[in-house]
């Protein structure tokens, strides 16, 4: 299982709809009235799209708090990645972490550095920073997936002046960002850097995986660089009539923040209570566990059996068959799970 979400390849497994924990979506959905908003844009398929993508970037500028010259778009952040790594030969990656990071500058020839992330998958910039030269690509989930972890706002100010004065270039991958306690925000941190670009999507917190909208800051200079490797009319017509709505969606955004912090204090002091599982403190909407006595196979055929996919973590670079990620859904949704887990270890 590369990525989450495949609940078709599992569904002989099961006789009815499965529930699926292997996908990180905003339990409550998109906002309310947007089908019909994009809807309205069916007559524009027949024309192209706004090649620079003008009112888009406006409005996305107007939410990262940025100039509309400083956004970056593609489809979804992976896209931005991609045309990113065109641009260095070398990337740095700390692991376990979004398997994409390392697949995609490897398809492009690129040398990749994996370096390991410390026994409590925190960013150990000692061990980073000795790898990192001038032109070379660092990339960081911030919070980082499947760990759920935040760089603190202290490391990540270091760890930038130092790939500022080695002339290196990092990318923060925060598409789960809007998930987060809001203690600082990397864009206006680094507001004006030419050695960063922050990246957001529209797919986990406005739960519109299909869309494939992806949005950054980045400098104006590194934007006009970008465009010249990106792929004309990366975002499609559906795509971009979305991005001129949801960004405006205030109540839905408050909303969303406030449910999930809810809902990850409830999972989290629920799941803390079965044992023999090992519980990580995560700060968006998954949590990563580690099984101390049973592997990740077994609980997944448990689980699968019950209409419940969760995600096998082994094919994350640097954890093992022991590990699983669930997503954090809705409240009947959680309690299903919670009580599925706890038949599963009771009878282990």
């Amino acid at each position: 299982m590369k990525h989450g979400g495949d609940t078709l390849s599992f569904q002989h497994l099961y006789n009815g709809e499965i529930l699926d924990f292997s996908s990180n979506i905003n339990p409550l959905g998109p906002p309310e009235g947007l089908k019909e908003y994009i809807m309205e844009a069916f007559d524009d398929l027949r024309v192209y799209p706004d090649i620079q993508y003008r009112h888009l970037k406006e409005e996305i500028a107007q939410y990262l708090g940025c100039g509309a010259t400083e956004v970056v778009v593609g489809n979804g952040a992976m896209d931005i990645i991609h045309t990113l790594c065109i641009l260095f030969d070398r990337v740095i990656v700390p692991y376990p972490s979004f398997i994409e990071y390392i697949e995609q500058p490897q398809i492009l020839g690129k040398e990749v550095v994996k370096v390991k992330l410390s026994e409590d998958f925190e960013i150990q910039p000692e061990e980073l920073l000795p790898h990192l030269h001038r032109g070379n690509l660092l990339i960081l989930g911030n919070p980082n997936n499947p760990t759920g972890k935040r760089i603190s706002k202290d490391v990540l100010i270091s760890l930038h002046q130092e790939i500022k004065e080695k002339g290196a270039f990092l990318v923060l991958d925060e598409v789960f960002w809007e998930f987060c306690d809001m203690d600082y925000d990397s864009i206006q941190l680094f507001r004006g850097s030419n050695h960063v670009c922050v990246l957001r999507a529209a797919t986990k917190f406005f739960a519109l995986p299909g869309i494939r909208l992806g949005y950054g800051y980045t400098s104006e200079a590194m934007a006009k660089e970008y465009h010249k490797g990106a792929l004309p009319w990366s975002v499609n017509t559906f795509a971009d009539a979305a991005g001129r709505r949801i960004f405006r969606e205030r109540d839905y955004i408050e909303k969303s923040k406030r449910y999930m912090a809810e809902e990850r204090n409830f999972m989290l002091k629920e799941l803390k209570i079965i044992k023999p599982i090992k519980v990580f403190q995560t700060h968006c909407n998954f949590i990563l566990i580690q099984l101390l006595q049973d592997t990740e196979e077994d609980l997944f055929n448990h689980m699968i059996k019950e209409g419940i996919m969760i995600r096998k973590a082994s094919t994350f670079e640097g954890l093992d068959n022991r590990y699983i990620r669930i997503a954090i859904k809705d409240r009947g949704s959680n309690l299903r799970l919670i009580e599925s887990f706890k038949h599963y270890f009771k009878h282990q």
